[in-house]
Formats: C-alpha cells, sequence, structure tokens
C-alpha cells in the first residue's frame, strides 16, 4: 500500500536556515517561526495522506466522464475538494483583500508539493485556480477583481487557461478563435480550444476560463492576441449566476495519466468574454498565468518523485532478495533487504540527492518572486524568470526518470499496477509535454531569457555564485567537496555561454542545437549551487556533525550530488560546443 510521510524536518530547515525566511525584511513574513511552519506542514500533511492519497487509485482507475456536457470526477473528489476550500489551503498566498492569508509564495509551493504528492489530479484544479487568480489581479479592472478573485480564491469558482487549438499549440500567432466586439469591454468569443485542463467538471458551481482570441482588424500574429475571461455561468455584480454561457465541452481526452483531472475539448458558441487587460495585449497577461504554472509544474515533478521515493525506500529495506557484503568484504551468510546492495542504495540516492537539491533550487526560486512582490526587487524578479524554464523543463526531465528509478527498485512489481508505482511514472510523464514543451523551455531559456536585458540576469546569476565561493574559500570541510566541484561546473557554464555568444549571432542553429543540453547544464549546475549553500549552512551551524543525524544524512547526500551527478555539465558542455553542424547536415529525406 503507498504511504506518505511530510518531509517537515526537511521543510523546516529550507525555510528557517536555508531561506531564513523571518529574516527577509518582508513585514508579514516576520511572525513565521519554526512553530507556525512545523504545524501548517503537520496539518496540511495529515489531509493530503488521510483525505487525497486513499483518492489517488481511485482517481487513476475511474477517471472523468462526461454526462449532459458535465464532466463527473471520481468518486470522492467533491467532497475533498471541499474539504481544501473550507480548511483555506486554496487561499494561503493570495491577497487579504480578496480572503487570501497573505503568506510567502514559498509556503505555498511546498504545500502544493505536499498536495500532489498524494493526489496530482485533483490538485491541479487548485493549482489553475491561482493561475487564473493572478492573472485577474494583475490585469484586471476594480470591478473585475472585485467579482472573481475572492470566488477564485476560496476555490468557489475554478479557473483555466484556454490557448492551445487543433492546429496550433506553441506557434500562438495561427490561433483563429475571434472576439467580435459588443461593447468596449464585452466580446462575443467563437472558436475551439484543446488539451485544457480542468475545462469541465463539477467541483465548483462556476468556472472562469481565460481564453486568447483575436479581435478582427487587429495587429497580425501574437501581437494581435486579447485575453478574455469567459465565465461557464455568466455572474451577476453580486457574484450570483445568471444563465449558462455559450461555452460548452465538446469531448474528453483518453491519457497516459492524471487520469482524474478533466482534460477537455472546449467549444466556445458566441461566448459572451470580458476583456482582460488592453486589447492585443493577451500574451503579455497570459504569460502572468503560464509562468505561473510553469513553476507548478516543476513542484509537481519534486512532488512525485518524493513520494515515489519515499515508497522506493520502504520496499528497499523490506524485500529480502539475494546476499550481500560487509564494508569488510565478508558475504552475508543469509539473503538480506535489497538496501544492502551497492546498485540499490545508487538508484536512492540518485533520488534523494535530486528531490532535496531540485526542492532546494525550486523554493530558492519562490522566494525570488516573494522579493519581487513585496520589496520591487527587480533584480530577484529577472533571476526568477531566467530560471523559470529550467525549473519546469529540468526538473520534469528528470522527475520522470527518478519515478522510472523507483519503478525500477520495485522490480517486476514496479510494473504492476496494484503497486502504484506505475501510475507516479504515467502521472509525472505530463509535466515534460504540458504548459511548453521541455523543447520550447530549452529554446526560450537560450533564445530569450539569456539575453533579456542585455543578459543582466545570468550575470547576476553569476556573481552570486561567484561571491558564495569567494565568501567561503576559507571554510576548509567544504572545499574539496563542495566548491572545487561547483567552481568546474561554473567554468562550464562559462564556456558555453562564450560559445553562445561568440557563434549564436552568426548562426543561431548552433546555439539552439544545445538548447536542451544547456537546460539540463543549467539545472544541474543551478542544484550544484543549492547543495554548496545548503552545506555551507550546516557546517557554519553545527561545527560537529554528528553521525546518524539529519545533518550528516545531507553532508553526505550533498557530497553524493556533487561528486556523481554534478560533473555531467562537463559532458554537456562538450556536446553544446561541438554545435550544429552534424545534427543540421542530414536532409529530411535521411531520417
Amino acid at each position: 500500500m503507498i504511504t506518505y510521510k511530510t518531509p517537515v524536518d526537511e521543510y523546516n530547515f529550507l525555510f528557517h536556515d536555508f531561506l531564513k525566511i523571518s529574516q527577509q525584511n518582508i513585514k508579514s513574513f516576520s511572525e513565521l517561526n519554526k512553530d507556525f511552519t512545523t504545524e501548517i506542514f503537520e496539518m496540511a500533511g495529515k489531509l493530503a495522506s488521510d483525505v487525497l492519497l486513499p483518492l489517488n487509485r481511485i482517481g487513476d482507475i475511474e477517471g472523468c466522464r462526461l454526462e449532459n456536457d458535465t464532466v463527473i470526477t471520481p468518486k470522492g473528489f467533491t467532497n475533498a475538494f471541499k474539504k481544501l476550500r473550507e480548511d483555506g489551503w486554496t487561499s494561503v498566498d493570495c491577497e487579504k483583500e480578496f480572503g487570501g492569508q497573505g503568506l510567502p509564495t514559498s509556503i505555498s509551493i511546498l504545500l502544493g508539493e505536499i498536495f500532489s504528492s498524494c493526489n496530482i489530479s485533483l490538485t491541479i484544479y487548485q493549482a489553475l485556480t491561482h493561475g487564473a487568480y493572478g492573472a485577474i489581479l494583475k490585469y484586471g479592472t476594480e470591478t473585475q477583481k472585485n467579482l472573481y478573485l475572492p470566488k477564485l480564491v476560496s476555490c468557489e469558482w475554478t479557473g483555466t487557461m484556454n490557448l492551445t487549438e487543433p492546429h496550433c499549440g506553441t506557434d500562438l500567432s495561427l490561433i483563429r478563435t475571434k472576439a467580435e466586439k459588443i461593447t468596449n469591454d464585452i466580446f462575443s468569443i467563437s472558436g475551439q480550444k484543446i488539451f485544457i485542463s480542468a475545462g469541465e467538471h463539477d467541483l465548483t458551481e462556476n468556472i472562469i476560463h481565460l481564453v486568447l482570441a483575436k479581435i478582427p482588424g487587429g495587429p497580425k500574429g501574437v501581437k494581435g492576441l486579447s485575453l478574455f475571461i469567459v465565465p461557464k455561468f455568466i455572474p451577476n455584480s453580486d457574484g450570483s449566476l445568471k444563465e449558462r454561457n455559450n461555452v460548452k465541452v465538446g469531448s474528453l481526452e483518453k491519457k497516459m495519466g492524471i487520469h482524474a483531472n478533466a482534460t477537455c475539448v472546449m467549444n466556445y458558441d458566441s461566448a459572451t468574454g470580458y476583456l482582460l487587460g488592453e486589447e492585443h495585449k493577451g500574451l503579455q497577461a497570459m504569460f502572468t498565468m503560464m509562468n505561473e504554472a510553469r513553476l507548478g509544474v516543476g513542484i509537481q515533478s519534486i512532488a512525485l518523485s518524493e513520494i515515489a521515493y519515499q515508497n522506493s525506500v520502504i520496499y528497499a529495506k523490506e524485500r529480502i532478495q539475494g546476499k550481500s557484503f560487509s564494508n569488510e568484504g565478508q558475504l552475508s551468510v543469509e539473503s538480506k533487504p535489497i538496501i544492502n546492495h551497492p546498485d540499490v542504495r545508487r538508484n536512492l540516492l540518485d533520488q534523494k540527492s535530486f528531490i532535496e537539491g531540485g526542492r532546494a533550487l525550486s523554493i530558492w526560486v519562490a522566494s525570488l518572486l516573494d522579493k519581487s512582490n513585496h520589496l520591487m526587487d527587480d533584480r530577484a524578479y529577472g533571476l526568477a524568470s531566467l530560471l523559470t524554464p529550467v525549473i519546469k523543463g529540468y526538473l520534469s526531465d528528470i522527475g520522470f526518470e527518478m519515478t522510472v528509478v523507483s519503478q525500477q527498485i520495485f522490480g517486476g512489481h514496479g510494473y504492476i499496477e496494484e503497486w502504484g508505482m506505475s501510475q507516479f511514472v504515467r502521472d509525472s510523464r505530463i509535466a515534460m509535454i504540458y504548459e511548453g514543451t521541455n523543447g520550447i523551455q530549452a529554446i526560450d531559456l537560450v533564445g530569450r531569457k539569456l539575453n533579456s536585458d542585455g543578459g543582466k540576469n545570468i550575470i547576476y546569476l553569476n556573481e552570486l555564485v561567484q561571491n558564495f565561493l569567494t565568501e567561503h574559500s576559507e571554510l576548509e570541510e567544504l572545499n574539496n567537496d563542495f566548491l572545487v566541484p561547483l567552481k568546474e561546473s561554473k567554468k562550464n557554464v562559462e564556456e558555453v555561454l562564450n560559445f553562445f555568444m561568440s557563434n549564436g549571432l552568426k548562426n543561431p542553429n548552433s546555439a539552439l542545437a544545445g538548447a536542451s543540453d544547456f537546460l539540463h547544464l543549467l539545472g544541474n549546475f543551478c542544484i550544484g549551487f543549492m547543495w554548496a549553500k545548503m552545506a555551507a549552512i550546516l557546517f557554519k551551524e553545527n561545527e560537529i556533525i554528528n553521525e546518524n543525524t539529519f545533518q550528516e544524512g545531507k553532508i553526505l547526500t550533498g557530497q553524493y550530488y556533487m561528486k556523481n551527478i554534478l560533473p555531467k555539465t562537463n559532458y554537456l558542455a562538450k556536446k553544446i560546443l561541438s554545435g550544429d553542424k552534424i545534427i543540421m547536415s542530414l536532409n529530411s529525406e535521411q531520417f
């Protein structure tokens, strides 16, 4: 049976030792002491393990079904979602003005991990709603904010994002959905959208669709896109509901995973839509939602890796199979649990070092967003923007691999559905595809993010790493195991950046050919940076690292990452420096 335990000690270490959240000069964060965060993490974990986790397998088996233009979610989902709403978990980092609790994004990230570990399909309904909330908060009129935000914060209403159409995915310039003007801010929306997560369901009384469409006569391409609020039921000014809008689900997709989250074809037939933001500035507004969703995808990948890892450890400690050698080289007389075998330990350490490092990177980027939102810190925002495709792309690529590793540790049982590993593999696979495929994330990173604002964001990251190396050069315990590998990896990053600068403008394909490798190189490097930062904290605050403690476990896990995983940046750099010649030499008939 699948189990889950919230890693509270890990979360508190990140929050109070790593981020030092209460010392960040943000007024509302000063009260976030360890007792408070422990309670909130434990409460969330109990709800997730007691209520959400038992429904995860049920949702996978039953899936969603379409009846009379309404999607019926699996048994128990409506009550579980109601529990999430009523207990306030959907409003944690939302503005108090609209019914939120005003807590940090970095807390919301960890709560999202807890809930996603136990039931990712159910959590997606809530996560997308938060994205709609963010877009309306930033671009909505006061009337729109007052009407929609309290309902979205409480999840009495949920939200969606509607971009993709049957003939276009990433290339949004090809969008055909039309928005005919009725009044200055009311439009008639007609078209079809596909792959719409949570597009229709029975969890709430209303669904607020954010839809990209073109106003006839506007500029061509993406410059002609506008964003519209299209509610399932049209609301009165007091939030009560009028007639149903002319938007309906056409069909449900049959998918590899996340079966309990409704992925819909949505048909808009002269539906009433309300302009959000300015005409022809819709893509800018939608990016607010997309960037938040991409960070969410990264933490979903950590979440599924975490629960798969937890159950792999349990299995490895209980599954007796084969004799093992002691440290003195003596072969055991009897068969031992498989955790005694070096190859199983290698697999477990691959998982553990990635999960803890990737989680640290995610919460660090979330803290940058907190600084941007509360302190108007432009450098923090720029760095978070640079690392968003890394969080989404790298964490989901490796996160999927880590669920496969769990399946491997379980052996034949990992391939049998009732043991649960297969569902984690299937559910995690989508993270590499939705919210922009990882190849697109890589192109965005190399083609746009590196050069944005004259490259000052990647320069800022380099400064942070160099300052860290300089400040800790005297810390002997850190040098060989953490600082030296980080320095070597930093050289790999700099070498590739110089290659891009020298060759990218003359021949863009030379950079784009290595884009995915660079996404992995930078993700690997950033996690190495996180491990070095965590190790520095542990060595500084604990003069003696005792055996069999949380601190020793983290140091050893970090050492494994720096010695066994971080050196991959050298291999990736060599691949990138080979350029595009061979890749682009074959003509299309030769494939």
